[in-house]
């Protein structure tokens, strides 16, 4: 979200940029025009203030003969005062809507592109395994091994849930307490965090206005269920001033999360990939108001997500995301994508995004500079540390054997009790 000053001082620029995110030049000529509106009602509203104390003040020392045409005025004032600030809460509300709708302005060296089949692969990591016999996918390898309950839950639950069990369910807990292990050895605090939310925070996330219809709501409770943890730390310091020594912030969030999956109706019905709820470790951090810093940041995230599939094994691609996939908050966005043998493809596994100060500006989260004093807005990273089920579908698949069982590799094994094969009599 561009400071208003900023973006009426570089419009030209501003509506470039964001016009590669596909957002109209008109929508900042109505947030610009919006904007003086606005001051203007804020300036009628402040005269009118000031005017009705100057009569109020004269009421006192005022001749008797006048003082009921003052009072008289001064009530007209007031009654005017009181149409002016209608229409000024009105239009306080239409900017706030234009501002919270604003996307954040990519990166020049964003590579263009209207959507996914524009993202660009940068490297890769590992080749697919070559099998030596047809490989089941992973929904065959739950049904031989008794590691699910699909058909039962969903008769509970309905479709898009999941119930995962024997050595696959601690196998998705073996892998949250390897990342968490590792986020906290690289200086992350590991943090549990609710996985409900009021509305503020979601505003402040970004996940609103831009998201409404992946969200669920509770309204008898006028509580949100969180899609991610990110969403929780974001808002944890939010109206705060910390100060330059407190930065960076490192967060390793863990929680259940909770998505509708309503813009992907048909898509990966069947299985694990695309659930309801499941269960995530997040990557989080709050640095200074420094690009250098924060890109900084961005490939270390990065970095330690690729250190995460290489402990499990499992060949990966990782993508510089194109202008037309990224979401509003974005300033720069990779993502990795396993390889899926069963698909023949590479599926998204973790998604990490640079904001800048883009959340911090929507939250109030600044922090005092150690030389001037000066207060600036953080800049905030995220970054999937694992998120299962999704991940146990290439894991499971790639590492599969002929009879089914499941080789766990080296890094994963002391989480698994030091089993270096699971499956069919071995749970």
């Amino acid at each position: 979200m561009p400071d208003i000053k900023y973006i009426i001082e570089h419009s030209d620029e501003v509506k470039k940029s964001l016009g590669r995110k596909g957002y109209g030049a008109e929508k900042i000529d109505a947030l610009v025009n919006q904007y003086k509106e606005l001051n203007k009602l804020k300036t009628a509203v402040q005269a009118g203030a000031e005017e009705k104390n100057k009569l109020s003040a004269a009421i006192k020392s005022a001749p008797a003969e006048e003082k009921a045409a003052i009072i008289a005025k001064s009530k007209q004032i007031g009654e005017d005062m009181k149409e002016k600030q209608v229409e000024l809460d009105k239009a306080q509300a239409d900017y706030d809507l234009l501002m919270l709708g604003l996307p954040n302005m990519p990166s020049e060296d964003c590579p263009d592109g209207k959507d996914d089949s524009e993202n660009v692969v940068i490297r890769k990591w590992s080749e697919p395994k070559k099998f030596d016999f047809t490989p089941r996918d992973h929904i065959e390898l739950m049904d031989l091994n008794d590691w699910g309950e699909m058909e039962r839950i969903a008769r509970i639950s309905g479709t898009r849930t999941y119930a995962i069990k024997n050595d696959l369910a601690k196998l998705e807990l073996a892998m949250h307490m390897m990342v968490l292990d590792k986020l906290r050895d690289k200086g992350f605090t590991v943090i549990t965090v609710p996985a409900i939310s009021k509305e503020k925070p979601l505003y402040g996330q970004g996940y609103l206005p831009f998201s409404r219809d992946e969200i669920y709501y509770m309204p008898a409770d006028d509580i949100y269920l969180s899609g991610t943890a990110e969403l929780i730390l974001n808002s944890m310091h939010a109206d705060e001033i910390l100060n330059e020594n407190q930065l960076p912030i490192l967060y390793a969030g863990f929680s259940p999360c909770f998505r509708r999956e309503a813009g992907a109706a048909g898509k990966d019905t069947r299985g694990l990939v695309r659930v309801h709820q499941f269960m995530k470790t997040e990557q989080f951090v709050i640095c200074k108001n420094d690009l250098a810093e924060s890109e900084k940041w961005h490939q270390k995230l990065l970095q330690i997500s690729e250190e995460i599939l290489q402990d499990l094994e499992i060949p990966y691609q990782v993508l510089d995301i194109c202008t037309g996939d990224m979401g509003a908050p974005k300033y720069r966005q990779y993502d990795l994508e396993a390889w899926v043998p069963s698909q023949n493809c590479y599926r998204e596994t973790h998604s990490c995004s640079n904001i800048t100060d883009w959340q911090a500006r929507r939250t109030n989260l600044r922090y005092r500079e150690n030389a001037d004093g000066k207060v600036k807005f953080v800049h905030t990273l995220n970054n999937t540390g694992i998120a299962t089920p999704r991940a146990l579908v290439p894991f499971i698949e790639n590492h599969q054997n002929a009879d089914g069982t499941v080789n766990i590799p080296e890094k994963l094994q002391p989480y698994m009790g030091g089993k270096k094969i699971i499956g069919k009599n071995k749970n």
